[in-house]
């Protein structure tokens, strides 16, 4: 180990003159970084960022050990070198390739962060801010909205280990640390958005590196019918009066945003600043949805049909849509949702489509046109129809938990004076031959009992006498699989005998049992208020059902010829987005403006118009879509340009005609995602600022691509430099960078010295 060399200071003189004297006895390049710690007492090493502080405020003492680091040139410290696990082999230390062109390893679904860091990674202007050391004299260590700049030098080492050329990728995983640390949302590794993440480093960088020390009160001033120029001027001193960094100075630009209260006219004009757009995609107010038809012909199978219908329809323009298809009048379609063998819910003509999911499973039925569903007027009754298995009992107090659900329940039309057990036995057997067979003449005993059985009719809803039911209502269904399983719906365990009468069939291949609408238990008695609809369940002996049903053939289905057309989806101009973000707009009822002339919440108008644009631009395309009942991915293709795109149609300040180039802008970077809601992978494609040559960035994979490779689908978060900034960003000879101060890391082993 070298001697340490020793100086004497006062306690009023600075870090930075240590680290100055030390820079100096040491012979320190005045390109090269470096940073300070001190030993403590216990053998612990710790940092000093904050060089602007006195050695009476570091609380440092007379002969304690001071430790300068350098920065290795491939960008990582000593200090970092010696915690991490080496995995690079000799060959990778010796690689010397092109500064920027170096991935990023995904530490375990962290590939929305690489996307987002390689993006500004690319943005010229904050990377040579950072590459310059510029950086080091603006950290603000006591901004009580920041973090101690510890975001700002974690995002500091990475950019310089990129642009280092001695990295094929990097290993971001001090970075990732501390976002988890500052934004418990990130913590842990859960698949992210990338857009979300960048605009939490955005912010985070900011106020790390917020030129404003004090943050003095501002008040917000409406225009109150002042020229815009003058409001807008006064709107943008008040912003840098708070908030001057170099995330200011390249991303933040000003919105024009006015509001008009519906009651009495007032109008409120303000400007507030942004740092990206998040531009809406035109939605398409179709629809496309896929339902199973079928038919009371029991020779067809279930039809599989693909119906465009709109998106903020009803169940009526569902059975409008299929009736195109099919031939069947709308008036004699039912429309249900199909879940583990059960009738999950039964829709009104009515009800709207929002509340049928993608993921669900429709069916609709082909009934006659005069029976309905608890509808004592009809000629026809509607009986929804379950199918069970009886499986050995698993309990000895209710038997019904050995009666299992099978295969796809029906709504079957019954003429009202045909309401009895025998008549419905055979109207089943008709329903369901396609993949039942009937039994012969030897195999059935129709005895003497048949003209006993016709004479116990099935009683009428709500005219039975006695008690109350339990029935959930066709609305909700049961556990995901069999009769005693599950919680998506309750369990009616009404006890006794049913009240329809029951007699023992011989012979028959099925029995059938009224129950509730889970189908998994008697249902003995009907809410006469209620009206409540009963359920039937065609009940197999494990024998019967081996030797009548055929299991392939019921589960069979055709496929219709609409099913094969493929919905084209029109691609848009990136242009036409950002119309619809100027667009005028109600406020919704969850986010009212408060008028101070009518001192009450109005859903006032709302229209945001752009005022002035940044240096740099960025633009989020919005693809994810929430409503209440539904959540989709919009992979709309959005058509951006690569260069020239105009945002003079778009700017209401008044313009500089002679300067179009401040309205012009090229891409350089973009944040790309792949898959749906519930999964996906982020990549980004970078235009390297030194060589002009595009990249595709796949966590720690990079490749060079070509322009006409870079829009698609995938395509989510945009950068946008204006061409200006592109000219003044060519490199200026004569200019010498700053000498090197604080970062945060680990113990180091490097030169020390001694302070007196």
């Amino acid at each position: 180990m070298d001697t340490p060399y020793t100086a004497q200071f006062s306690h009023t003189d600075s870090v930075d003159l240590v680290l100055r004297t030390a820079r100096e006895q040491f012979l320190v390049n005045p390109q090269e970084e470096t940073r300070l710690w001190i030993k403590n007492a216990e053998g612990s090493f710790e940092r000093l960022c904050n060089t602007r502080v006195t050695l009476l405020e570091a609380a440092l003492q007379t002969g304690q050990l001071i430790i300068m680091e350098t920065r290795n040139k491939d960008g990582t410290w000593p200090s970092a070198q010696q915690q991490a696990v080496s995995t690079a082999s000799e060959e990778d230390e010796e690689f010397q390739g092109q500064p920027g062109i170096c991935g990023l390893t995904n530490l375990g679904n962290t590939c929305f962060m690489n996307s987002a860091l390689q993006c500004l990674s690319n943005v010229p202007q904050l990377t040579d801010y950072f590459l310059k050391n510029r950086y080091l004299e603006e950290l603000n260590f006591c901004n009580p909205l920041g973090m101690k700049g510890e975001i700002a030098e974690a995002y500091a080492d990475l950019v310089k280990q990129a642009w280092s050329g001695h990295h094929r990728s990097i290993v971001p995983h001090v970075f990732k640390t501390k976002v988890g640390h500052f934004a418990s949302q990130f913590l842990g590794y859960q698949q992210h958005d990338s857009q979300e993440l960048l605009s939490f480093l955005l912010d985070g960088l900011h106020e790390d590196l917020n030129r404003v020390k004090k943050k003095e009160y501002v008040e917000l001033c409406d225009a109150a019918g002042r020229p815009d120029q003058e409001v807008a001027q006064e709107a943008w001193q008040n912003h840098k009066r708070r908030n001057d960094s170099v995330i200011v100075d390249t991303f933040h630009g000003l919105f024009k945003s006015t509001l008009v209260c519906p009651d009495c006219g007032n109008v409120s004009v303000t400007f507030d600043p942004f740092c990206y757009l998040s531009v809406p995609l035109p939605v398409s107010h179709k629809r496309v949805m896929e339902v199973f038809f079928v038919s009371m012909d029991p020779r067809r199978k279930p039809e599989q049909h693909r119906l465009v219908v709109p998106k903020k329809g009803k169940i009526s323009d569902l059975c409008v849509a299929l009736a195109k298809h099919t031939g069947v009048s709308p008036e004699r379609m039912m429309v249900a949702d199909v879940f583990s063998h059960r009738f999950y819910k039964i829709y009104q003509l009515e009800e709207s489509l929002s509340s049928i999911l993608d993921r669900d499973d429709i069916f609709i039925y082909e009934v006659s046109g005069r029976s309905a569903i608890g509808d004592n007027s009809r000629e026809d009754v509607v009986l929804p129809i379950y199918l069970r298995e009886r499986t050995p009992a698993r309990d000895y107090n209710n038997s019904y938990y050995g009666l299992m659900l099978f295969g796809h329940p029906l709504l079957v039309s019954v003429p009202r004076d045909r309401l009895s057990w025998d008549a419905l036995y055979h109207i089943l057997l008709y329903r369901l031959s396609r993949y039942v067979t009937r039994p012969s003449s030897d195999d059935e005993d129709d005895g003497d009992e048949k003209d006993m059985e016709d004479k116990d009719s099935i009683p009428k809803p709500g005219r039975v006498a006695g008690g109350s039911s339990q029935d959930s209502g066709p609305e909700q269904a049961g556990p995901s699989s069999g009769v005693a399983g599950g919680s998506r719906a309750p369990v009616d365990n009404s006890p006794g005998p049913s009240h329809w009468p029951q007699r023992a069939r011989r012979k028959h291949l099925f029995t059938l049992q009224t129950v509730n609408s889970n189908g998994t238990s008697d249902r003995s008695t009907f809410n006469e208020d209620t009206h409540a609809q009963p359920y039937i369940a065609i009940d197999w002996e494990p024998e019967m059902k081996k030797r009548y049903y055929d299991e392939v053939e019921a589960e069979g289905y055709v496929k219709h010829d609409c099913v094969g057309y493929v919905l084209k989806k029109a691609p848009v101009r990136l242009q036409e987005c950002i119309e619809l973000f100027t667009t005028v707009e109600t406020l919704e009822k969850e986010n009212p403006w408060y008028c101070p002339t009518c001192k009450q919440h109005q859903l006032a108008t709302k229209k945001l118009d752009l005022w002035m644009l940044p240096e740099t631009l960025i633009i989020h395309l919005k693809r994810f879509s929430y409503t209440k009942f539904s959540r989709e991915k919009l992979d709309t293709l959005v058509e951006f340009p690569i260069r020239d795109l105009d945002f003079s149609e778009f700017v209401i300040k008044p313009q500089n005609e002679s300067a179009p180039e401040l309205y012009k802008y090229d891409l350089i970077a973009v944040s790309n995602h792949y898959g749906g809601l519930r999964d996906g992978h982020y990549t980004t494609f970078a235009c390297n600022k030194d060589s002009g040559q595009w990249h595709y960035f796949d966590d720690n994979s990079v490749s060079p691509v070509t322009e006409n490779q870079i829009e698609s689908k995938a395509a989510y978060v945009l950068f946008y430099q204006r061409q200006d900034v592109a000219r003044r960003q060519q490199p200026q000879p004569g200019l010498r960078d700053p000498p090197a101060s604080p970062a945060c890391g680990s113990p180091p082993n490097s030169e020390f010295m001694d302070v007196n």
